[in-house]
C-alpha cells in the first residue's frame, strides 16, 4: 500500500468566519471551510477523494479521465510525482492530440502523466467494460488501478466523510459546489443530526441528484444525511465565467483576502449571497462554504 503520510496535509482544514454585509444584514454568519489549504498541490476535495484511491492502488499505475482543463487530472499527476507512482490521463478530445498542450495538460505532462487522447464519442462510453478495456490496452495500462472522471467512486465518497465529521456542530448549513457529486455524497454522510448540505452544481443538465444517490448507495448502502441541490447557479455550464461572476469573485477577494477559484468556488459563494438575499436562511443560521479549490 502506498503511504500518503509524507505529503503532510493540513488536517483538519481551518474554519474561518468572515464578516460580509450581504450576509450580515440578513442575520446569517458566513464561515469558510478552507480545504484549499490542505496541501499546495492536492487541495480540497482532490485530497479527500484521491488519497483513498491511491492507497487502494498499492503503487500500481493509476489511470483516470478528464477534459483538457481538468483539475482532477492535474491533482492526480501531481500525486504521482510526489509519491512516485505512474499515472495515465485519458483526455476527452482526439483533436487535442495534434495541438500544443494547454497549460493544464502541460503541467500534467511535466509531472510525468502519460496522456492518451480519445475521441468524444468513445469518451462518453468510457464506463462500458469493452470500451474501457480498449482504452487501457491502447494506453498501455492493462494492469492499472482505474479512478473515474472527477475521482468520484465509493472509496472517494467514504474519504469525504471526514469533511462532514470536521464540520459536525459547526454550522447549520454546509454548502459546496458540485461537479460529479462525490464530495457532497460523503460530506452529507459525515455531518451530525440537524445539519444539512446544499449543493451548487457547476454543470447544466439536472442529472446530479441521481448520481449522488447512486454514489451513496455504492458507498453506504443507501441515502445518507440531509442534502439538496440548487441548479440555478451554473452560469451556462462548466468553465463559464461571465463578467458578472468574475466581478463578484474579484470583489470577494478584495473584501476578505481569500483567493476565489473561478470554476467552482465563485459559483458557490455567488449562490450563497443570492440565497441570503432571498431569505433562504433563517436569521441566526451559520452557513459553512467549503472551498474545494
Amino acid at each position: 500500500m502506498t503511504s500518503t503520510a509524507p505529503l503532510a496535509p493540513r488536517l483538519p482544514s481551518p474554519l474561518q468566519e468572515v464578516r460580509d454585509d450581504r450576509f450580515d444584514r440578513h442575520g446569517v454568519r458566513l464561515l469558510l471551510k478552507r480545504d484549499d489549504l490542505i496541501h499546495p498541490e492536492l487541495i480540497g476535495n482532490k485530497w479527500r477523494k484521491l488519497v483513498p484511491n491511491i492507497e487502494a492502488a498499492g503503487g500500481r499505475p493509476l489511470v483516470t479521465f478528464g477534459g483538457a482543463y481538468s483539475n482532477h487530472l492535474r491533482a492526480t499527476a501531481a500525486a504521482g510525482r510526489l509519491l512516485g507512482f505512474p499515472t495515465v490521463g485519458v483526455v476527452r478530445g482526439q483533436e487535442l492530440a495534434d495541438r500544443p498542450l494547454n497549460p493544464s495538460l502541460a503541467r500534467c505532462a511535466a509531472d510525468g502523466m502519460r496522456l492518451h487522447f480519445v475521441d468524444r464519442a468513445a469518451y462518453r462510453r468510457k464506463t462500458e467494460p469493452r470500451t474501457l478495456a480498449g482504452m487501457l490496452r491502447a494506453a498501455g495500462a492493462r494492469d492499472a488501478y482505474v479512478v473515474p472522471e472527477g475521482g468520484s467512486n465509493a472509496a472517494a465518497v467514504r474519504g469525504c466523510g471526514a469533511l462532514g465529521e470536521e464540520l459536525r456542530g459547526r454550522a447549520g448549513v454546509v454548502a459546496i459546489a458540485c461537479g460529479t457529486g462525490g464530495t457532497l455524497a460523503g460530506l452529507a454522510a459525515g455531518l451530525g443530526a440537524g445539519q444539512r448540505v446544499m449543493g451548487v452544481p457547476v454543470l447544466r443538465g439536472g442529472f446530479l441528484e441521481g448520481d449522488i444517490r447512486r454514489l451513496q448507495e455504492e458507498a453506504f448502502g443507501g441515502r445518507r444525511g440531509h442534502w439538496s441541490l440548487d441548479e440555478r447557479f451554473h452560469f451556462g455550464g462548466y468553465a463559464r465565467v461571465p463578467a458578472e461572476l468574475e466581478a463578484f469573485a474579484q470583489d470577494f477577494e478584495q473584501r476578505h483576502g481569500v483567493p476565489v477559484e473561478r470554476l467552482y468556488v465563485a459559483k458557490l459563494l455567488y449562490a450563497l449571497a443570492a440565497l441570503a438575499g432571498e431569505g433562504a436562511f433563517p436569521r441566526g443560521t451559520a452557513v459553512a462554504a467549503v472551498l474545494t479549490a
